[in-house]
C-alpha cells in the first residue's frame, strides 16, 4: 500500500444509512497500517451518536458531525473524505461549504439518485450476497432506523462549480452489488464529472466483503489524486 503525500494523509470515512462509523471496522486499522491517520465519524442518529432520528428532522441536523468536524480543521490541513453510499451526499454538503479543506472525495457507492425513492426502500433489506455471515449479524445488531431526508433536501441549494466542482472526486463501483447495480452506478458517474473509476468485486457493503480491496482502492486513489 502506498503512501499519500503529506499534506493528505488524514482520511475521513463517512457510513450510509442506518449505519454507523462502526462499520468501517475492518478498513480502518488497514489504512491505519499503511501509516494514515484515520477518522471514522457517526452522523446524528447513527453508531452511538446520542441523538434519535426524532430528533433529527433534516439532512443538514444528520451532516452536523461531519460539518463541525470540518470546520474545526486548522486552516491549513487538508483531508481526504470517503463516503459510502449516502455518505456521498455528506461528503458533498462538505465539499461545498469547506472545498479549500478537502484534498479529494472518494465515492463508494453514491446513492444520490435512491433520493427520489421511498425511505423503506432505501433502509430496507439489502441482498447482500458476497457479506460474511458474522457481518450480518453484527449489522443487524448495530444499525439504527434511517431516513434519506427527502423533503429536506428537495428544497437545497445546488451544489456550486466553483466550490463543490472544484474538489477532486472519484468513484468505486461494486460489481456485485445488487441494491444500486453497476450500470446504475455507472449513470450515477456519467452524472458527476470524476477523475477515475476503480472496480472491486463486492456487493454493497463492500466494507464487509471485501475490505482489503476496499482498502487498497482508498489509498491508490487518495495516493494519485489527494
Amino acid at each position: 500500500m502506498g503512501d499519500i503525500n503529506n499534506q493528505a494523509t488524514r482520511l475521513v470515512l463517512i457510513h450510509g444509512s442506518s449505519a454507523g462509523a462502526w462499520v468501517w471496522y475492518k478498513v480502518k486499522p488497514m489504512l491505519e497500517a499503511a501509516g494514515h491517520s484515520i477518522t471514522a465519524l457517526d452522523m446524528s442518529a447513527s453508531g452511538v451518536n446520542t441523538k434519535t432520528l426524532e430528533e433529527v428532522r433534516t439532512f443538514d441536523q444528520y451532516n452536523e458531525p461531519l460539518i463541525e468536524f470540518m470546520a474545526n480543521l486548522p486552516e491549513n490541513e487538508k483531508v481526504v473524505l470517503v463516503g459510502h453510499s449516502l455518505g456521498g451526499l455528506n461528503l458533498a454538503f462538505a465539499m461545498e461549504k469547506f472545498p479549500e479543506k478537502i484534498s479529494l472525495a472518494i465515492l463508494l457507492l453514491q446513492s444520490c439518485l435512491i433520493l427520489s425513492t421511498s425511505h423503506r426502500i432505501l433502509v430496507s433489506s439489502t441482498p447482500f450476497q458476497l457479506t460474511p455471515i458474522e457481518d450480518l449479524t453484527l449489522q443487524a445488531l448495530l444499525n439504527r432506523p434511517g431516513s434519506t431526508f427527502v423533503e429536506s433536501l428537495s428544497k437545497a441549494n445546488k451544489f456550486t462549480e466553483d466550490r463543490y466542482g472544484s474538489v477532486p472526486r472519484v468513484y468505486i463501483v461494486c460489481t456485485e452489488d445488487i441494491l444500486l447495480s453497476p450500470s446504475l452506478q455507472r449513470f450515477m458517474i456519467e452524472q458527476n464529472e470524476v477523475k477515475e473509476v476503480m472496480e472491486i468485486p463486492a456487493d454493497h457493503m463492500a466494507v464487509f466483503s471485501k475490505p482489503k480491496e476496499l482498502s487498497e482502492c482508498i489509498l491508490e486513489l487518495a495516493q494519485k489524486h489527494a
